[in-house]
């Protein structure tokens, strides 16, 4: 593997890890990001290798959220309600992969995703507008011990739809938690613990294509390499998104993805007219 190889990895852990958790979407950072580095390769990734190499970079972040989350995770198997509630709000995706191995299709249109950078910097257009929204319209009313299986359902809901690129996974079920009545600090556990089940589910299925040989051209040293830097990234990063949402500033990251995602479509849109004229 050439060097430039571990380096990427490298970037792209550190985006990762900043980006899981602020909620500007790390999977739109990483398409944004990996269409960059290719320019200076000749050989550029390609759509199989971003998916493994993003699903890598997730579940590094995985084990951060293990970490940070330690003692209430211990605590969860007590918590019936709330267990209910993550099933609940895990099911679209569960639906989502389901059909993803059924058909060859569908599951072509979310690789095509993961390298659309335009849909990506449209995406981040999207994650600004939802920021702004669930925290005008946040309530604060309920604790994560009285979650209600509509609130469960509705955050799980905006957890699928993070999986367009630019959306980003933690902004939306967050904001989509406040919206619902959640006060913040049970919007911002919820919207992690349901990311275990998500996170671990895509790895499942990316260690199923390198188990079945169609992993790509990424070496495992690479893709450990990049989750490892994830990981330590992502410990730094989610106490700090902790501490942001409890001082009530989302809005500070919709000026940020409005700003990205209007830069990423003049960027996209020009290109093509480069190319067409």
């Amino acid at each position: 593997m050439p060097v430039s190889d571990y380096i990427n990895a490298i970037i792209l852990g550190i985006i990762q890890g900043i980006a899981e958790f602020l909620p500007i979407s790390s999977s739109g950072h990483l398409v944004i990001a990996g269409e960059l580095l290719s320019q200076f390769s000749t050989a550029p990734p390609q759509q199989h290798e971003n998916f493994q190499m993003t699903v890598a970079l997730h579940v590094g972040t995985l084990f951060s959220i293990l970490v940070v989350y330690r003692d209430e995770l211990k605590l969860l198997l007590t918590r019936r309600r709330v267990c209910q509630a993550i099933v609940l709000a895990t099911l679209p995706l569960v639906v989502i992969g389901l059909c993803l191995s059924i058909s060859e299709q569908i599951k072509s249109l979310l690789d095509a995703l993961f390298s659309n950078v335009l849909l990506a910097g449209c995406g981040l257009l999207a994650t600004a507008a939802v920021l702004v929204v669930g925290q005008r319209m946040e309530r604060s009313t309920q604790t994560l011990g009285e979650i209600t299986t509509r609130q469960a359902v509705v955050v799980g809901l905006f957890q699928a739809m993070a999986l367009v690129p630019g959306i980003s996974r933690s902004g939306s079920t967050i904001a989509g938690g406040l919206i619902g009545g959640l006060r913040r600090d049970a919007a911002t556990t919820f919207s992690f613990f349901i990311a275990i089940p998500a996170i671990a589910g895509g790895g499942v299925l990316a260690a199923k294509e390198v188990w079945e040989g169609n992993g790509g051209g990424s070496s495992v040293g690479v893709l450990l390499l990049g989750a490892s830097v994830a990981f330590v990234v992502g410990l730094f990063a989610l106490r700090w998104l902790i501490r942001i949402v409890s001082q009530q500033r989302l809005h500070w990251f919709a000026w940020y993805c409005a700003a990205a995602g209007t830069a990423t479509i003049i960027w996209q849109l020009g290109r093509q007219f480069t190319a067409s004229s």
